[in-house]
């Protein structure tokens, strides 16, 4: 029983993108992190992902008669709105007056047209909606979890609790919605043929590659370690001069 579903297409996907997902979750741990202290380097990472989910889910309501509306279990899966209300919170609410896609992000985007327009049904978008929903469920809340726990117990400024609504499902449960979507990505893989399926899988590589590149465009990281130096190492510096050269002879 242990190894039931060993082989689901979910399992496939996940071990041939095991070397470019680590990638990006080194990328995210190196740049999203610095968020947990400077809010507009959180605010530039919720920025790049967000033409990208408000697509999908256009996208899955366009074809919500399909495979690819399945995914739509209810509308506390939308992520759209929350992106607006925390770019809201964060940018202030003129954001959109002066927001230009990054060079990156319409790359992300080109994709996505490609696949919708060259395809009677644009399958290939559920390696999208599976990846990017999941990421979300579940190293998307661990990063907000673990900003919240920093921004708590740092010293220097005010915590708040505001601006995480892109992680907040309500009353949804977590692990539901993530069994909601390995359920219906394995749904989806069944009815194709292998050549679809691997076209799929191979898809899922280009998702973590295009997911790298917006990361990487994240602005403010560099910024943010240079405070943190200074934070940190002044006030040991201080404290040295202040404490331990006195006592030296």
């Amino acid at each position: 029983m242990a190894n039931k579903d060993q082989d689901t297409f979910c399992k496939k996907m996940r071990k041939a993108t095991k070397e470019i997902h680590t990638i990006s979750d080194t990328l995210v741990n190196t740049k999203l992190a610095f968020g947990f202290l400077d809010d507009s380097v959180w605010a530039d990472g919720l920025l790049v992902f967000y033409e990208i989910f408000r697509y999908l889910e256009l996208a899955m309501i366009r074809w919500k008669h399909t495979e690819i509306g399945l995914f739509l279990i209810n509308d506390h899966l939308l992520r759209t709105e929350a992106f607006e209300r925390d770019l809201e919170f964060y940018l202030g609410k003129e954001w959109k007056k002066d927001y230009t896609p990054r060079s990156s992000v319409i790359k992300y985007l080109t994709r996505l047209k490609e696949i919708e327009n060259t395809e009677e049904t644009p399958i290939l978008l559920a390696a999208y909606i599976y990846h990017l929903y999941m990421g979300l469920l579940s190293g998307g809340i661990i990063l907000r979890k673990k900003r919240q726990l920093v921004k708590k117990i740092w010293p220097f400024k005010s915590f708040q609790t505001d601006g995480n609504n892109i992680t907040d499902f309500g009353n949804s449960n977590i692990f539901e919605l993530k069994r909601h979507m390995r359920d219906t990505m394995n749904k989806i893989a069944e009815k194709l043929d292998d050549a679809t399926k691997n076209k799929l899988i191979e898809e899922s590589k280009t998702v973590f590659a295009l997911n790298n590149e917006i990361i990487k465009s994240v602005k403010g990281a560099g910024t943010v370690l240079l405070k943190r130096v200074v934070y940190f190492v002044i006030p040991v510096i201080l404290f040295i001069f202040a404490f331990l050269v006195p006592f030296r002879r």
